[in-house]
């Protein structure tokens, strides 16, 4: 919501300026429809590297809080719109679930959005969970797409 490409430098410069968090590189900035609750403007995403000391769901609160000094309320429609949203994709090649997290994100093999910036920074990664290469993934999805049309 609001200036959107703001917003994403804001969580940008807020990771930059976080003591735990090192922001080495950041993917180039897409503008996709929504996904989800479709009835809403489109999204800005980007993928961002992060290197942290930090565990998983300390990492998590860290975000948490950046999204709420940049606006985000905790009562946001779930997929509806929201003044920033900051996820762990990946975390090295850790599998990992508790109820408040579960890397690798949970539909991150089924979204565009984040595969194509996720694959611009890093072409020969793996899903670690299914071993699967992100190419894979996304040329699967396009022929989805093209079979659906």
């Amino acid at each position: 919501m609001g200036d959107r490409e703001a917003q994403l430098h804001r969580a940008c410069d807020a990771m930059r300026q976080h003591p735990r968090m090192h922001l080495s590189r950041l993917s180039s900035v897409r503008e996709t429809a929504p996904w989800g609750l479709t009835q809403q403007p489109h999204f800005l995403n980007a993928v961002a590297e992060v290197y942290t000391d930090l565990s998983p769901e300390p990492l998590l609160d860290a975000l948490k809080d950046i999204e709420r000094r940049l606006g985000r309320s905790g009562d946001a429609l779930r997929w509806g719109p929201r003044a920033i949203d900051l996820d762990i994709l990946l975390f090295d090649d850790l599998v990992f679930w508790s109820p408040r997290l579960q890397i690798p994100h949970a539909q991150l093999l089924q979204r565009e959005f984040v595969l194509v910036p996720l694959f611009e920074l890093a072409p020969g990664l793996r899903d670690p969970q299914t071993r699967r290469f992100l190419a894979d993934c996304l040329r699967e999805l396009a022929e989805t797409d093209s079979s659906e049309r």
